[in-house]
């Protein structure tokens, strides 16, 4: 069975950290308690990594203690210029109320301290674009660069980004705002079956099923 200590290892301590730096990280905690639902901030803290323990599903355990390693490895990897640009992002399960929830989890530095480790990060959790736990990758935003985790290999994979045509981006940005096909294809003028290539297009290369799973995928990864 998994326990707390299995989430810490020599590559994800992080040390040097003064009574100064922890004066800093004030205002990140206020803003964070601001935007926290469910548990609140305190008992988050409280929990740690038993928050993982209590409230994931126990097969789905082992995946996070791996990536928790590959994560810092990810990071200490990068150089310091662009650490501050990096988000890490995977799909797991909660328990809510014997429910499983697939969410999707953030992960983008904040603080280094003197060595240029992270030591304060945001973690932001969303409903997941996915159908099932995994997809993990590591981006250099405003980059090319994109890496994506094997379970099976255990090793972080370089992979050719999803560019989308200004079409397709076009078609899906008015879709987030609301307009329907018909309303589409007169503010672009273009006939509606080419508006539904355009849609088909995007649905292929972000490997989706509907215009919402396209739109959570687009905005969480960037591309628009």
């Amino acid at each position: 069975m998994t326990q707390i200590e299995d989430f810490f290892n020599e590559k994800n301590r992080v040390e040097s950290i003064t009574e100064a730096d922890y004066l800093r990280i004030k205002p990140y905690i206020e803003t964070a308690k601001a935007f926290a639902q469910g548990h609140s901030a305190k008992e988050v803290m409280e929990m740690g990594y038993g928050f993982y323990l209590n409230h994931v599903p126990e097969i789905e355990i082992p995946m996070l203690t791996e990536l928790n390693q590959a994560g810092f490895s990810a990071f200490n990897a990068t150089p310091r210029e662009d650490k501050m640009r990096c988000l890490m992002s995977y799909d797991f399960h909660i328990l809510s109320n014997k429910k499983k929830l697939l969410v999707n989890h953030k992960i983008t530095p904040l603080l280094l301290n003197e060595l240029g480790q992270v030591w304060l990060a945001l973690c932001t959790v969303s409903l997941s674009s996915h159908k099932e736990a995994g997809h993990i990758e590591f981006r250099r935003m405003g980059t090319s660069q994109h890496q994506v985790y094997s379970l099976t290999e255990h090793q972080w994979i370089p992979q050719e980004e999803i560019k989308l045509k200004p079409e397709e981006k076009e078609v899906l940005v008015l879709s987030a705002q609301g307009y329907t096909m018909k309303e589409i294809a007169e503010k672009v003028c273009k006939s509606i079956d080419t508006v539904k290539f355009y849609r088909k297009q995007v649905f292929e290369k972000l490997e989706v099923e509907n215009i919402t799973e396209a739109l959570s995928f687009a905005i969480n990864y960037g591309l628009l």
